[in-house]
């Protein structure tokens, strides 16, 4: 199997982690406003609120709640 030659250096170990963490903070909050009544939601997600997704209604709200 093969093993590195040389060391990475700091710059390029932490260029990579800045990467992966960023990744992290803007996972974290994917919440966007509901095109229909205005209320926030999670990307690619149904509306809690009022059960529409892309202009369309897919979810019976008075079913869940």
């Amino acid at each position: 199997m093969a093993n590195p030659k040389r060391r990475h250096s700091k710059a390029r170990t932490r260029k990579r982690r800045a990467v992966y963490y960023r990744q992290l903070v803007t996972a974290s909050l994917p919440l966007v406003e509901c095109s229909n009544c205005g209320n926030m939601r999670l990307r690619h997600h149904a509306c809690p609120s009022c059960g529409y997704y892309r202009g369309r209604k897919v979810v019976d709200v008075a079913e869940f709640a």
